[in-house]
């Protein structure tokens, strides 16, 4: 018998379960995982960490193995707009009866062992894939790597995606910590890949001593682009005239690299042709990632919520067409995030700030986000609003026809004026 009838009812519970939203480790997770399922899974695992990058390279994989025919699903976090966004199978949201199903069975197998909401939802997805026929699976991990409730599962394949400062009251206050940190999805004989250019000397000590082959970028493999097209290659093979990912931004060639190493690494059990992978190129898409909202007044919605984030925005802000109008920003941050360091790449770019609160526990205030930008030497009018929705409408009333509008600096700014930029009902 269900403990809860509706999906909204399930996660309400979950997120009082237990007494830490972050509880990072294994032994919990992994208790109740040999309880649900306690044979090896019959597809191959890609595991992806990092602290940037990971969303843009588990929808590149997806894209390119869906169209070379094979059967794909993916664990994502956070959602954007719905929860069911988190699990895809076969490029489609789980439903909210397949969750609630599974969330059942993971309540069932916990007995009295307690699980965080990240935790309970990581078993879900992994419990739904179980229960279908696929090829390739690929898990994104929530934080850091070693001890992320995604890395119950051995990686067939694990990549590293870019590495930088971000919840370091968990993972370190470092690259080199964090990078330790992030390779602990590192397995014995299996595939290693890391796509920073400049990997931490303790990722490769992390690889060494566990015992994984390692494939960087800048060493193992690398890429140039070449006017509208790129080309990638490693030690033992090469890929010419790649079109531009559809992803926006320079740093998302990086991303590819990482992507065609995993492509390349499996091409004997999973082979993909060339075509195949231009087709995945230029289908995968991100929400919220530098999602561009064309008109009159352009918005642009971006999740970047850590400094490095920040700094990728500000680089895909300055590859844009020139515009003469001006730039606004609608921005928040959650307080356990460096406001300053998120906002100092785009300074110099915007022309008015429209801040306000996320509709979160861990929200910063608008005064607070006022104080910050005004202590870091911004000159330009700072707004504060009672909720994101009415900065944006207030910036959407203050801008002019050319004018962009930028709204970043956490998932909650984006999901909250997502339905005000698309015109649209929530």
């Amino acid at each position: 018998m269900l403990r809860f009838n509706t999906l909204a009812q399930w996660l309400a519970w979950q997120e009082q379960l237990h007494p830490n939203a972050i509880d990072l480790g294994l032994e919990r997770v992994a208790a109740v995982w040999q309880r649900l399922y306690s044979q090896t899974l019959p597809f191959t695992v890609i595991t992806v960490a990092g602290t940037n990058g990971k969303g843009s390279t588990v929808a590149m994989l997806s894209a390119i193995y869906q169209a070379a025919g094979y059967r794909v699903a993916a664990y994502t976090s956070p959602h954007l707009l719905r929860y069911n966004e988190r699990i895809v199978i076969a490029g489609e949201a789980v439903s909210d009866d397949a969750l609630c199903a599974a969330f059942a069975a993971v309540d069932t197998a916990r007995g009295d062992i307690s699980l965080t909401y990240f935790e309970f939802g990581t078993l879900a997805a992994l419990y739904l894939f179980s229960q279908q026929s696929l090829d390739i699976v690929v898990l994104e991990v929530g934080m850091g790597g070693r001890l992320d409730a995604v890395n119950i599962i051995e990686a067939d394949v694990a990549i590293v995606t870019a590495i930088d400062l971000d919840h370091q009251e968990w993972l370190g206050g470092d690259r080199e910590t964090i990078g330790r940190e992030k390779a602990g999805i590192f397995r014995r004989d299996k595939f290693a890949i890391v796509s920073d250019p400049a990997m931490p000397d303790s990722v490769r000590t992390v690889a060494q001593w566990v015992g994984a082959s390692l494939f960087s970028l800048r060493k193992e493999f690398d890429y140039c682009v070449e006017g509208a097209q790129w080309r990638w290659w490693s030690t033992q093979q090469q890929s010419v005239g790649l079109p531009r990912p559809a992803l926006s931004g320079a740093h998302q060639f990086q991303n590819a690299a990482g992507v065609l190493m995993a492509i390349a690494l499996l091409q004997p059990t999973h082979p993909v042709s060339q075509s195949q992978i231009r087709e995945g190129l230029l289908t995968a898409r991100v929400p919220g990632r530098f999602e561009l909202i064309p008109g009159d007044i352009t918005t642009v919605l971006d999740v970047a919520h850590n400094p490095a984030g920040a700094r990728v925005l500000a680089a895909a802000l300055r590859d844009m067409p020139k515009h003469t109008g001006n730039t606004l920003a609608v921005f928040t941050a959650l307080a356990d995030k460096d406001v300053a360091g998120i906002v100092l790449p785009l300074l110099p770019m915007i022309g008015g700030w429209y801040v306000a609160p996320a509709q979160s526990l861990r929200a910063i205030t608008a005064e607070s986000l006022r104080t910050t930008l005004v202590n870091v030497g911004c000159v330009a009018p700072v707004h504060a609003l009672a909720s994101l929705p009415q900065a944006y409408q207030l910036a959407r009333d203050t801008a002019q026809a050319g004018d962009w509008i930028v709204v970043f600096g956490s998932f909650y700014a984006v999901a909250e004026v997502w339905y005000c930029a698309y015109n649209q009902p929530p």
